[in-house]
């Protein structure tokens, strides 16, 4: 999470933690530069989730209620994965654990979103 703090510094954005609605783990406040996540999330889910959010950031997306909020979404999602996930412990998981997302997810500390991105990468790669 340091390198994520640092990066926060960078942004300008200030990070709050604080009960949030069940389903929510985290949101980005584009005119108060604030990313707010949910305090009872565990670590490994907090840092995919802030990694998310701190896109949002970067590129100063205003929500998901637009269209334009669908591609900040998709953007967000894709590079929240990438920068999450190396290839090559990625590749060593998915041999470990037989191609299973979930436990390929356990064996690499992020959220099972973020492996099934990455695989929808993987896959529109392929298929270019």
């Amino acid at each position: 999470m340091e390198g994520f703090l640092s990066e926060t510094l960078l942004l300008g954005v200030r990070v709050e933690e604080r009960r949030l609605p069940s389903g929510l783990c985290g949101f980005y406040y584009e005119p108060a530069r604030l990313i707010v996540l949910d305090e009872s999330m565990p670590d490994f889910q907090r840092r995919c989730t802030l990694c998310h959010e701190l896109v949002h950031a970067r590129y100063h997306d205003n929500g998901c209620g637009t269209p334009y909020g669908v591609k900040a979404e998709r953007r967000a999602r894709r590079q929240t994965a990438l920068r999450l996930i190396d290839p090559v412990e990625y590749a060593s998981a998915e041999a470990l654990c037989e191609g299973d997302a979930y436990r390929i997810a356990c064996e690499l500390d992020v959220t099972l979103q973020v492996v099934r991105d990455y695989q929808d990468m993987l896959h529109d790669t392929v298929h270019l």
